[in-house]
């Protein structure tokens, strides 16, 4: 199921998606929790059915909101024929969930104002998808997937952080990245009250660096202004929460978020648009981060223009224009 999304259509997902994110921001029992803090089991890994791929980005962002909102414990999604074709058949009165494809196409003098067009030379056209999760269905035997063994975990952290090759000091009570420096500053691992805390922060911090402009050049400023901010906040806590999502690593609210929480709404109650160009952002330092690994593969690129970052093949967002 799909559908060519007119201008008005468009915006109406910006939207519809944000409004769905702040609605999980909002809701919760005495503890606040954004959709990419997770407890790093599969359903932090949204991963489509026909493809065997993750999704990316927004629509990332969107699949949490939705399994943190029904309780879905597993990631894996598909359309109503990607089930079909599986042998399984979604059932009745389920609800389904939209993610959006963009695909490039031919810049034209006819192309009507369905087409995004980025840098002057491209046009993308976007399609919406409608998914449902694997709960929602019958008929379909999820093949067992070996968990990443407790032992290997931190270690493994460990190593994917040190192949980034950004300086980090360890002493003193404050986390935080100076650019002047170039270097990310950290507590010691006892000053955390668990692994995956530590972990949280300091991959949050590496993503400040991803920033540089000798790295990605990330200038949040021409989009956000005043609140350039808290949009690098918000860009860098999603990028914490999709990285260790790939390390199996539960990625927990740390005890300040109550602090920035407040500016992180207003920038989305006030742009339906910020946390797009946030995830996009986000997913774009994730897929550097990976590809600084020794065993990167094809499936992460370096997501710097959307000539490169986007998988048309994929049901999911490689990331979303910068300009939308």
């Amino acid at each position: 199921m799909s559908a060519r999304i007119q201008s008005g259509a468009r915006a109406d997902v910006y939207t519809r998606i944000t409004e769905e994110i702040i609605a999980a921001i909002d809701q919760g029992t005495g503890e606040w929790r954004a959709p990419w803090f997770h407890d790093g089991t599969s359903s932090a890994s949204p991963t489509n059915l026909a493809s065997g791929k993750r999704y990316r980005g927004i629509n990332t962002l969107a699949l949490w909101v939705s399994a943190m909102t029904f309780g879905y414990g597993d990631g894996l999604w598909g359309t109503y024929k990607q089930w079909q074709d599986a042998g399984a058949q979604v059932r009745k009165g389920e609800r389904s969930t939209t993610v959006v494809l963009w695909k490039p196409t031919q810049s034209s003098d006819h192309e009507d104002d369905a087409g995004e067009e980025v840098g002057g030379h491209r046009r993308m056209i976007a399609r919406a998808f409608s998914v449902f999760n694997v709960a929602q269905v019958d008929g379909y035997a999820r093949a067992t997937v070996g968990a990443l063994p407790e032992d290997q975990r931190l270690e493994h952290a460990d190593a994917f952080i040190a192949n980034l090759g950004i300086k980090t000091e360890f002493g003193g009570c404050e986390a935080f990245y100076l650019p002047s420096q170039d270097t990310a500053f950290m507590p010691d691992f006892a000053s955390f009250c668990d692994p995956a805390s530590f972990y949280g922060v300091w991959l949050h911090e590496m993503g400040h660096a991803s920033g540089a402009k000798h790295r990605l050049d990330r200038d949040l400023s021409g989009r956000f202004g005043t609140q350039a901010y808290a949009a690098e906040e918000c860009c860098v806590e999603i990028l914490a929460g999709l990285v260790l999502a790939d390390l199996g690593i539960a990625h927990h609210p740390r005890p300040d978020h109550a602090a920035y929480i407040a500016s992180w709404l207003k920038v989305l109650k006030e742009d339906p648009r910020a946390i797009f160009t946030a995830a996009s952002k986000a997913q774009q330092a994730a897929d550097w981060m990976h590809c600084k690994q020794p065993d990167a593969d094809s499936d992460f690129q370096p997501s710097i223009g959307l000539a490169q970052v986007m998988d048309a093949g994929q049901p999911g967002l490689a990331a979303l224009v910068a300009a939308a």
